[in-house]
């Protein structure tokens, strides 16, 4: 039965905003917006999109760089019902064309930075509008004086997932998720109302969009900054109590040195960093006792949230020797075999999950949503083990598994032990076509000491683990040569080219 009266972002934040109209809601640069204030700019800017013609469930895309606008349509569509294709700006051209032509929007709002880019793009859909407008138009336009649209299952956002694999998907993502992923962040990370969030991430990534949606709705500064601004992003941090300070494996060198060059002082913080399986241990011990707050040790995606398993904080200055996860709040989660029943505590299965953070589904994709939505759970195509204490040990994504001789093995263990040696700053590990064995195990590493040997990850490897899942080969590379896709996380289809190509 549809309640009659669902809550939405924008009913949310508006609540917000007229309980705290005073406090600070948006800091980009030089400018600044109290709740008051921003609430005003949007429901100007929904009179804007209804001028336009869009409609609930029309698709109102953004193309461009964090900037305060973009969150500010980003909830006039959640007043008015429209959905946010949030482009990504990092594909090329036929990629981006090929999300767009996905979504089919009605408009879509571009930087001044990003229009040669879509002026490539072959759709003509859409009616393209600037960016940089958006304030202006609002100062000229009454506000928006309709009921706002009430429609909890509505989607709000269309993310694309990773296209490691293939052309990207889009994962919407409906109101009511955006609402529940606001409250695990409440419930599992322990981040107050009042507490700035740092919005460097891409906007067109979960990190960017649903967190300062979350941080809106609960009362919370968000202080945009264009990417990794490392001087901004220290000024941030030396002058707001923060949240969760996120942080992917690649960018957690490059702000710990620059806090260290500007003797930068962290005012507060509640927690900081995410995939503690892709950082190097010393790494997590170092940067949690710079900031002086616990790393999230987190599982999550963007069809999912911080669920399922994002509620372990590893204490300030530990080298945890196990990462096991904790299973989040408002997320059920079961393993499964290849028919869908239920492993055995200490066996890996696929992780299969169901609750309020859950995306609707891929847009335009019924058959993949009829597969990875079977039995009414999401299969997520990852493998975990039900550890003896309760916890999650995530194993890897199952396309990954190497088949050597018969034998199942899994990167992310090897890689386990590669990462907790101080003398290792990366590390990845891919399979190998061999004729006689199927596949073999190769190992890329980067050095943090000139001395390593291949003859040395040959001896770490064959301490901690099983012949079979010895690396055969050693590939020593610098850190900044491992592809990354724009969550951080190394792409492992472009190493196995690497060794395709010789």
């Amino acid at each position: 039965m549809k309640l009659p009266c669902d809550s939405t972002v924008y009913t949310m934040f508006r609540t917000t905003a007229k309980w705290r109209a005073d406090a600070l809601a948006i800091e980009c640069g030089q400018q600044q917006w109290t709740y008051g204030q921003l609430l005003d700019v949007v429901d100007r800017l929904a009179s804007v999109l209804l001028s336009e013609g869009a409609e609930p469930g029309d698709r109102v895309a953004i193309l461009s760089e964090n900037r305060a606008e973009y969150t500010m349509l980003q909830l006039a569509c959640a007043r008015i019902g429209a959905i946010v294709p949030c482009l990504n700006w990092r594909l090329v051209a036929a990629e981006l064309d090929h999300c767009i032509g996905l979504v089919e929007p009605k408009l879509i709002f571009v930087s001044p930075r990003f229009k040669p880019l879509h002026d490539q793009v072959a759709y003509s859909g859409a009616r393209c509008l600037g960016i940089e407008d958006c304030l202006m138009r609002a100062e000229n336009t009454e506000p928006d004086q309709t009921p706002p649209y009430l429609g909890g299952e509505q989607g709000l956002l269309l993310l694309n997932t990773s296209g490691t694999t293939g052309l990207p998907k889009a994962a919407l993502i409906s109101h009511r998720a955006e609402i529940a992923r606001m409250t695990t962040l409440r419930m599992d990370l322990k981040v107050e109302s009042g507490d700035a969030y740092l919005a460097w991430s891409p906007m067109y990534h979960m990190g960017g969009t649903d967190h300062s949606l979350s941080s809106l709705m609960m009362g919370s500064p968000v202080i945009i900054t264009d990417g990794l601004d490392l001087d901004a992003m220290c000024s941030a941090i030396g002058r707001y109590q923060l949240g969760w300070l996120l942080l992917m494996p690649a960018s957690i060198d490059t702000l710990i040195l620059r806090l260290k060059e500007t003797n930068t002082k962290v005012r507060g913080l509640r927690a900081v960093g995410a995939m503690a399986d892709l950082v190097p241990l010393a790494q997590i011990a170092e940067l949690t006792t710079v900031m002086n707050a616990p790393f999230v040790n987190s599982f999550g995606a963007t069809e999912t949230g911080l669920p399922p398993a994002t509620s372990h904080l590893i204490a300030v200055g530990e080298e945890p020797t196990d990462l096991a996860k904790r299973l989040s709040s408002l997320c059920e989660i079961r393993l499964v075999d290849k028919d869908d029943n239920d492993v055995l505590p200490g066996e890996i299965g696929e992780i299969a999950v169901r609750g309020p953070t859950l995306f609707s589904g891929y847009w335009g994709a019924p058959d993949v949503n009829a597969k990875d939505f079977r039995n009414g759970w999401f299969h997520m195509g990852d493998l975990g083990m039900q550890t003896p204490s309760g916890g999650l040990h995530f194993v890897g994504r199952s396309k990954y598994m190497i088949k050597s001789g018969g034998e199942n093995i899994y990167p992310m263990e090897i890689e386990r032990v590669l990462l907790a040696d101080n003398r290792i700053s990366e590390a990845a590990v891919v399979g190998k076509y061999d004729s006689h064995w199927g596949e073999t195990v190769v190992a890329f590493v980067a050095k943090n000491d000139a001395g390593l040997s291949e003859q040395d990850i040959e001896m770490l490897c064959r301490a901690n683990l099983a012949g079979y899942k010895r690396p055969r080969e050693v590939h020593f590379i610098a850190m900044e040569d491992f592809p990354r896709s724009d969550s951080g996380k190394i792409i492992r289809e472009a190493l196995e080219r690497r060794l395709v190509a010789g």
